[in-house]
């Protein structure tokens, strides 16, 4: 198979979909990679790497495009890419179709098999293509909320873990699933007092013991939420359901009732966020205030981080990448269910249903769409 990684177009995405140790891996297995020249340059990957690794360098995406029967990006298309898709493309990224009306449709006109990351899943319910950049976004929110804690950027000048003689800033992460536990434990170890909310009662479970009772848990009733932020220095958005829009658990009224500088990072932004008063920013506009409330939601937060966070997606996305590549699209969606349950458009319908239900677009079952 013909293997193609475009540089990304996203604003402010300096990642790279797979790393030169895995084209390499691919090129010894018999496939051909071909790598936009630039592609891996954010990332501190050279086109010299990827050339000693066997790629073909390409210039330009059509060259990339056109070439390949597989597209594998970090982030969804951007709309300057629609026009490069062709009947019989496998594309496999982050998707995040549910708030994508427009990219779901260019998938759906073009025949795409669009596979999304985040909603491959695997027999036990883990999400191990989202996991790594969750855990990265996790990790990253704490640090950045530090930065705009401080005074320069309007924040309210408090140190996050406090000093002694002076508390420590009250941290409230939405949901404690792999976003909100690494945010808590970040948090956590950067001294602030940290309390998970969630309606599941067996992951609040695991939290506390698994830090050491370090993390407060509560159950993530509206009334609880909201005595939660009016306290809060900070809160952060972690509410997660694969391939659907998050739900609004941050609602306007309770947001006009925190601390005025507080501030909130709403990393569910790619599935159209978790917050009421929330809309997508980017990481050279990365913040803006409402009701005295600075908000951050810039949907690919791992993005500045891009070293880290390219190695970690790539060992994550490499054997779903050869599998696809040595079995080819259908027999690897017959014989491979995590990739089965990734697919989210094939041969012009949507094939997941939280991602219809979403887009209020007709469902169509996978081995219906196989058979068509």
């Amino acid at each position: 198979m013909i293997i193609g990684i475009p540089k990304e177009t996203k604003a402010d995405e300096n990642r790279v979909s797979l790393t030169p140790d895995k084209v390499d891996l691919l090129a010894k297995a018999g496939h051909t990679v071909v790598v936009e020249s630039g592609a891996g340059a954010g990332a501190d990957f050279k086109d010299a790497e990827y050339e000693a690794a066997g790629a073909i360098i390409a210039l330009g995406p059509e060259a990339v495009f056109d070439r390949s029967d597989m597209i594998v990006k970090v982030k969804e298309p951007q709309i300057q890419e629609y026009g490069l898709f062709r009947p019989g493309h496998i594309l496999f990224t982050f998707l995040h179709l549910a708030p994508e009306p427009d990219l779901t449709s260019a998938l759906l006109a073009s025949r795409v098999a669009g596979i999304a990351y985040e909603t491959v899943e695997e027999e036990n319910g883990g999400l191990p293509l989202l996991y790594p950049m969750s855990e990265r976004a996790g990790m990253l929110a704490p640090q950045i909320a530090t930065t705009l804690m401080q005074n320069q950027l309007g924040g309210p000048g408090r140190l996050i873990g406090g000093v002694p003689g002076v508390e420590p800033s009250r941290v409230v992460i939405i949901g404690g699933g792999t976003v909100g536990f690494n945010a808590a434990l970040m948090a956590n170890a950067l001294g602030a007092n940290v309390t998970i909310a969630d309606i599941n009662l067996d992951r609040l479970r695991y939290v506390s013991p698994a830090s050491s009772g370090a993390i407060d848990t509560a159950f993530a009733t509206p009334q609880t939420v909201l005595g939660l932020l009016q306290r809060a220095d900070i809160a952060v958005g972690a509410v997660l359901v694969p391939g659907a829009k998050a739900p609004r658990v941050i609602t306007s009224e309770m947001v006009q009732q925190m601390r005025a500088r507080s501030i909130i990072i709403d990393v569910a932004i790619d599935q159209g966020g978790s917050v009421e008063t929330i809309r997508p920013t980017s990481h050279h506009e990365p913040t803006f205030v409402m009701h005295g409330v600075t908000h951050y939601a810039v949907p690919n937060m791992p993005g500045i981080v891009a070293n880290t966070a390219s190695i970690s997606l790539s060992n994550a996305t490499y054997p779903y990448v050869l599998k696809l590549a040595n079995l080819g699209l259908h027999k690897a969606i017959q014989t491979e269910r995590p990739i089965a349950r990734g697919v989210n458009t094939l041969d012009g319908y949507v094939t997941h249903k939280a991602v219809a239900e979403a887009l209020r677009l007709e469902h169509v079952d996978l081995e219906e769409a196989l058979a068509a």
